[in-house]
């Protein structure tokens, strides 16, 4: 398959790589040093599932340059999925279809919105990665795992055609009865955890094992599942106890990126995790009070990291 990653991050860098070791035609979108790099050395990926190196890579920061391709993968992060669309248009053509790999839920109606809705699937992806140097990607944690599927929960040989692909790659992949289910269950756990991370300044290890803040991350887990019944959206019974249960799994330093982003500083995820939850409490009239409150307070920081607040 020609395939292109549209954002070369811990994210895009690992599974794209993976694709491009297993002898796909990846084409990666990347800038800046990270791009440099890349062009000169290869994009290396350092993983706790083992090293590779992908030499030589296909990387540019010009999507006209690769033309038309079967499928775009998107992999920026979520503040940039619109301009991102923009920008992908001379990768689409008729056949082509995009999967986003965010850690929100709104991306594939702000991608359909530019693209058409026939050219978008749902999609998620569960790893723990991030760019350490130029042309550098390591992966420390979290066994790396990929979903995709149509929006309207439907059978498709071109989701097949890429699981496929994945699954000869060597990543645990899979297209599940209903992508948005499973798009809002991967939510319910990056939205929680990022928030809970971030304000609490901590780990894993430490947020789930002091009671106080564990029960802060149930109520936030609660809230999400009342959001996404609200939406049309039905977990099962048991979907708070599953993700509490994967959170005590993680490895005790874990640290979602949207938190890591906080801590140093960096623009984050906060307006498409908490704020998203936020957003849509207030427009179904479903109580958020958790998120309201992890925004609330995280959200000086994202304003100063933003430089629209100076203090």
């Amino acid at each position: 398959m020609r395939i292109a990653v549209f954002g070369t991050g811990g994210v895009g860098g690992y599974f794209g790589g993976r694709l491009a070791k297993a002898g796909e035609e990846v084409h990666f979108i990347a800038r800046g040093e990270h791009l440099q790099a890349i062009q000169a050395r290869g994009l290396r990926v350092d993983s706790i599932a083992g090293d590779f190196v992908v030499d030589p890579a296909l990387a540019s920061d010009d999507p006209s340059q690769f033309g038309i391709v079967d499928v775009v993968l998107v992999a920026v992060k979520t503040w940039d999925v619109p301009q991102a669309a923009l920008a992908m248009r001379p990768l689409i053509g008729d056949q082509t279809f995009v999967i986003p790999l965010e850690n929100g839920v709104e991306a594939p109606e702000q991608l359909a919105a530019v693209l058409g809705v026939e050219h978008v699937l749902g999609g998620l992806c569960q790893i723990s990665a991030f760019i350490t140097g130029p042309g550098h990607i390591r992966h420390v944690g979290i066994e790396p795992f990929v979903a995709f599927g149509e929006l309207e929960a439907r059978q498709s040989q071109r989701a097949e055609r890429l699981l496929q692909a994945f699954q000869v790659a060597g990543v645990k992949a899979t297209i599940p009865p209903d992508i948005r289910v499973a798009m809002w269950d991967k939510f319910l756990f990056i939205a929680t955890a990022s928030g809970i991370g971030a304000l609490t300044r901590a780990p894993a290890g430490i947020y789930r094992s002091l009671s106080e803040t564990r029960q802060m991350l149930v109520a936030a887990f609660k809230e999400i599942v009342a959001l996404a019944k609200a939406r049309g959206v039905m977990f099962p019974e048991d979907a708070v106890e599953k993700r509490l249960a994967f959170v005590d799994s993680l490895p005790a330093g874990t640290m979602a990126s949207m938190q890591r982003d906080i801590l140093e500083g960096k623009p984050s995820e906060l307006d498409s995790q908490s704020g998203a939850v936020v957003r849509m409490g207030a427009e179904l009239g479903v109580p958020t009070p958790v998120h309201a409150f992890i925004y609330s307070s995280l959200l000086p920081q994202e304003m100063r990291a933003r430089g629209t607040l100076t203090f």
